[in-house]
């Protein structure tokens, strides 16, 4: 056990997978281990390089293993999935992580605190009310539909059917509205916790000078700036601000062979929830752009006249990632240049 250098560690949620090999490369121990006896086996061995697949609960194990003092590095699934030689199964998992983590040109995915992990919650549960309150909003308006009541597209004038069952208007069986009004009660509660999160989230941007910083680029808000710097962290894993737009997905898909480049939509690749928060800023930036002057809006007003919104936005929000990169590196605000 001494001669083992590097450990490929497959996670589950009780029986995990370790495969360990020495210096040369040669296989050392492949077998399973317990959750409970997980921690005390890492520590009856030397310090060694650690390779984990990033998943729920690796941010937790790469804690635990780097106060053992072991070097702990994550990878992404996408990226380990190559080394696998033939069958999925757990002991092929390991290895191919134990091989993956030697690569020198593999990324890593840097172990989370649990600070962070508090942030990014408030994110993701602030994620799961909007989506609720959308399939109730949804709901209503579907039910409503049945009963030959209609109301336009938009969450406005699904809160104004909602006012219509509360306010017990007469085009509506009594029936309906004691069946309907769960949904109400339910609507109006999402709405009081969602509010209560946006000031969570607003708070944590306001005390973060580097959000802070972000939310001076136009488009980027408490929501966007918190998300970014939590979920990035430190942007000089990236080589510059055309891999960063990458890593979100916003970047053509390529299909180019024999020295012929084919572009294509974009890859969607990466972080979805970030890629989504830089696109709806991008929205913003269109819907005011003709109150203001500066060379962002110029240069989409300018896109605009040949090429569709959507396009333009996806556009607008390759740019407001490239600039959110270089406002994270200097560590300045951002500042428009005049036109």
């Amino acid at each position: 056990m001494s001669s083992v250098t590097t450990v490929g560690l497959d996670l589950a949620k009780h029986v995990f997978f370790i495969h360990a090999v020495d210096g040369q490369g040669q296989l050392v121990l492949a077998q399973e281990v317990r959750r409970r006896d997980l921690l005390s086996f890492f520590a009856s061995l030397p310090a060694c390089l650690v390779g984990v697949e990033a998943c729920s609960s690796a941010h937790h194990w790469g804690r635990e293993l780097m106060a053992l003092g072991h070097d702990v590095r994550l990878m992404p699934p996408a990226y380990v999935k190559p080394y696998v030689k033939r069958q999925k199964n757990d002991a092929a998992d390991a290895a191919a992580i134990c091989e993956a983590v030697t690569r020198p040109t593999m990324r890593f995915v840097k172990v989370r605190s649990i600070d962070n992990q508090a942030v990014l919650m408030h994110h993701k549960v602030r994620e799961m009310l909007v989506r609720q309150r959308t399939q109730i909003l949804n709901g209503l308006r579907g039910h409503l539909a049945e009963i030959g009541i209609i109301a336009a597209q938009g969450p406005v004038h699904g809160r104004a059917l909602a006012g219509l069952l509360r306010e017990g208007d007469a085009s509506i069986p009594q029936a309906v509205v004691t069946a309907l009004l769960p949904l109400v009660t339910q609507l109006e509660q999402l709405d009081a916790e969602i509010k209560e999160s946006d000031a969570a989230i607003a708070r944590l941007a306001k005390a973060d000078p580097v959000a802070n910083a972000l939310m001076s680029i136009p488009g980027i808000g408490p929501v966007t700036a918190s998300a970014l710097v939590a979920s990035v962290g430190d942007p000089s894993s990236f080589s510059g601000p055309r891999q960063f737009a990458a890593f979100l997905g916003l970047v053509p898909r390529q299909n180019s062979s024999g020295g012929k480049p084919r572009l294509g939509r974009i890859t969607k690749m990466g972080n979805a929830y970030l890629r989504k928060l830089l696109v709806v800023g991008a929205h913003a930036v269109l819907f005011h752009r003709a109150r203001h002057t500066d060379p962002l809006r110029c240069w989409a007003q300018k896109l605009m006249e040949t090429k569709p919104f959507k396009l333009v936005a996806v556009a607008t929000a390759n740019k407001l990632a490239r600039i959110a990169y270089a406002v994270m590196t200097n560590g300045t605000s951002y500042r428009a240049a005049k036109a």
